[in-house]
C-alpha cells in the first residue's frame, strides 16, 4: 500500500499539472467575448486574420430600403499581455485588461458619412452628400465577475459630427474561454443636438432642395437597442461568426422627415482564416 502511494502521488501531480496547463492553453483570448476579435490565441506578437462577411441592412440611418452589401473582416493584431493593439477595417486602436473586470478600449475610426445614391428610391435627393470624417472612440465593459458572464458596457463616440453615447448591460452565454460562443447587449443610446441633426436633421438650403420640412432635433434619447454576436471555430484556422442587431427610433428621430422607419435593423455572416 505505502509503494503503491509512493507510485500514485507523482501521477497525480502530473495530472494536475497537465490540467493546469491545459486550461491556460485554452484561456487564449484577452476577454471571452464573441464581440471582441482576438486572433491571438494566448500567445504575445503578431495575429493575423482576414475574412469575407455579407450584411443585410438599412440603406442609411432611417431608411425603409434594404440591402446585402460585402464587408471585409479579420484584423492585424499585436498582442503583449493583457494589451491589444489593432487595425481592424477601418479603426487603429488599443483594448486592455485590467484587474480581470475592466476591458477597455481607445480607437480612432473612420465614417464614411452619407450620399444622396444611398438611397435607390430618391429619399435623400436635395440633402447633399455628407463629408467623410474620422471619429475617437472611446469604451470601457466593466464584468461583475472575472468569468465575464455580465457586465455593463459603456461607449462614446465624438469627432467632427457631434458625440454619440451609449450604456447598457451584455451577458455571455456558453462557457468557452477562447472568445467563441455567443453573446447579447441591451443599450441605450444618446447623441447630442449636432451629432442628431447631422443624421435626422434638416436645414432651410435643404428644405427648399429637397421640399421636405425643415426639421432640428434638440438631442437626447436617441434610441434603445439589441445586439446579437456568435463566433466559433470550424477548425484551428477557420472561424465563422454572426451579428445581428436592432435599433427602436426614440419619438423626436421618428418625427424626422429622413426617418421613413421606426428602426435600423441589420444581420450579418461571414468567415475568418487565421495565419
Amino acid at each position: 500500500m505505502i509503494k503503491f502511494a509512493g507510485l500514485l502521488f507523482p501521477v497525480l501531480i502530473t495530472a494536475l499539472s497537465f490540467q493546469t496547463a491545459l486550461a491556460q492553453d485554452e484561456k487564449t483570448a484577452l476577454v471571452p467575448l464573441p464581440s471582441v476579435q482576438d486572433f491571438s490565441k494566448g500567445k504575445d506578437g503578431w495575429s493575423f486574420g482576414l475574412g469575407l462577411g455579407i450584411e443585410y441592412e438599412t440603406a442609411y440611418e432611417g431608411s425603409d430600403e434594404f440591402g446585402f452589401e460585402l464587408q471585409p473582416a479579420g484584423a492585424v493584431q499585436w498582442r503583449s499581455g493583457d494589451d491589444v493593439f489593432f487595425f481592424a477595417g477601418e479603426a487603429l486602436g488599443w483594448r486592455g485588461l485590467r484587474s480581470d473586470t475592466w476591458l477597455l478600449e481607445a480607437a480612432v475610426a473612420f465614417d464614411e458619412g452619407r450620399e444622396e445614391s444611398d438611397s435607390d428610391d430618391g429619399h435623400l435627393d436635395g440633402l447633399g452628400d455628407q463629408d467623410e470624417s474620422v471619429e475617437l472612440v472611446l469604451q470601457g465593459r466593466r464584468a461583475f465577475a472575472a468569468d465575464w458572464r455580465n457586465w455593463l458596457v459603456g461607449r462614446v463616440v465624438t469627432g467632427g459630427d457631434g458625440t454619440l453615447g451609449l450604456f447598457g448591460v451584455g451577458h455571455r452565454f456558453g462557457n468557452q474561454i477562447d472568445g467563441t460562443g455567443s453573446e447579447v447587449n441591451l443599450v441605450a443610446v444618446f447623441h447630442d443636438s449636432e451629432y442628431a441633426n447631422t443624421g435626422f436633421g434638416i436645414d432651410a438650403a435643404q428644405a427648399a432642395a429637397s421640399g421636405l420640412d425643415e426639421t432640428t432635433l434638440s438631442g437626447g434619447l436617441r434610441s434603445i437597442g439589441i445586439d446579437y454576436n456568435y463566433r466559433h471555430y470550424i477548425n484551428e484556422n477557420w472561424q465563422i461568426y454572426g451579428e445581428a442587431l436592432f435599433e427602436y427610433y426614440s419619438s423626436e428621430v421618428r418625427d424626422s422627415p429622413i426617418a421613413r422607419s421606426n428602426y435600423e435593423a441589420e444581420v450579418g455572416v461571414g468567415f475568418i482564416y487565421i495565419f
